[in-house]
């Protein structure tokens, strides 16, 4: 007996995405099988923004889809990529002049589904280009970008590159935007207990009391080092130390830093966390321009967070903070 609310395990997916499309019909639609849409779409003659990956780590990455965000979101199984034939579809859903940016984050399976479906696109004429994000740094701060994984990152990135779309940029102007932002990017996990999978009940890695991982992926794989857990300020100092080591921000940069809850942290925690990184930049000269507490990507019931730590350019401080979006869990009213 697994310890969740759940029907049948094999129809997770489905009656996820069933439930989310009720709650925010005037926002999301189904568009297809574990496709997810926005209700309102935009006009064709502007770029069309995509991602693909898991079921399991709700709100993201369908809870992102909206207007000045995510034109379409293409799901798979649980902690699963969708096969290529999806992702496809809905390339060829979104097929215009303006162009398709799809935004895959650096998972191998992701990555595959990604790369055939944009063989298949572009034998029948369907103009994508991709972005690929590899933001977390727990892999070593020289290890190449191919060896890194996409973590949380890629949200405040659909922002970005959603809110370029949103203004009639185009796919080329919108690329080097995102991938502007992409290079400056870090995120680093920590975890103090893992994941259960909600189809098997099965536990992806063990850690034990009183002992915490920082690197830890987005599926509770390992990749950083255990140690005793620590306070708050102890644990934020050193992330937030490493996020800087690997960007090299110097004095009078603007950064956006976000704590994302994976699961299982409360608020309090989150806040107490994002209250001393906060302090480290601040005292170091560099302004948070842009913001952000909450539960963006999670791991089921993972006890944890990621730091996210990037270094703005003006337009990518416009872009987060004064460019209107409206997803069910992004909202900005914009000025």
């Amino acid at each position: 007996m697994i310890n969740k609310f759940i029907n049948d395990p094999n129809n997770l997916t489905a009656e996820l995405l069933e439930g989310y499309t009720m709650a925010y019909s005037d926002k999301v639609a189904i568009g297809g099988e574990n496709i997810i849409v926005r209700a309102h779409a935009k006009s064709d003659d502007k770029v069309a923004v995509i991602t693909l990956g898991g079921s399991g780590h709700e709100p993201a990455l369908s809870g992102f889809v909206g207007e000045g965000m995510l034109d379409c979101s293409v799901v798979g199984d649980i902690f699963a990529a969708p096969g290529a034939q999806r992702v496809f579809q809905a390339l060829q859903m979104f097929k215009r002049d303006a162009g398709i940016l799809l935004i895959v984050l650096n998972h191998s399976g992701d990555v595959m589904s990604a790369n055939m479906a944009c063989q298949l696109a572009g034998r029948v004429g369907v103009k994508v280009k991709t972005i690929l994000t590899h933001d977390d740094i727990s892999a070593g701060l020289d290890a190449p970008d191919d060896d890194r994984r996409g973590l949380a990152g890629c949200v405040p990135l659909i922002k970005i590159v959603g809110a370029a779309a949103e203004e009639g940029k185009s796919l080329d102007e919108i690329i080097e935007i995102g991938e502007r932002f992409n290079q400056r990017l870090a995120t680093l996990a920590v975890a103090m207990k893992s994941c259960v999978h909600p189809q098997n009940g099965m536990t992806i890695s063990e850690l034990p009391d009183g002992e915490i991982e920082i690197g830890m992926g987005q599926h509770g794989e390992g990749g950083g080092g255990r140690k005793k857990l620590v306070s708050a300020d102890e644990t934020a100092s050193e992330m937030i130390g490493l996020l800087m080591k690997k960007l090299q921000p110097k004095a009078g940069d603007k950064a956006l830093l976000i704590i994302n809850g994976v699961g299982a942290t409360t608020h309090m925690e989150m806040n107490i966390v994002y209250r001393k990184a906060h302090q480290v930049l601040e005292n170091a000269g560099i302004e948070v321009a842009s913001s952000r507490i909450g539960e963006l990507l999670t791991v089921q019931e993972q006890a944890g967070f990621q730091m996210i730590l990037a270094l703005l350019d003006e337009d990518h401080v416009d872009y987060l903070n004064n460019k209107m979006s409206n997803a069910p869990y992004w909202t900005t009213i914009g000025r």
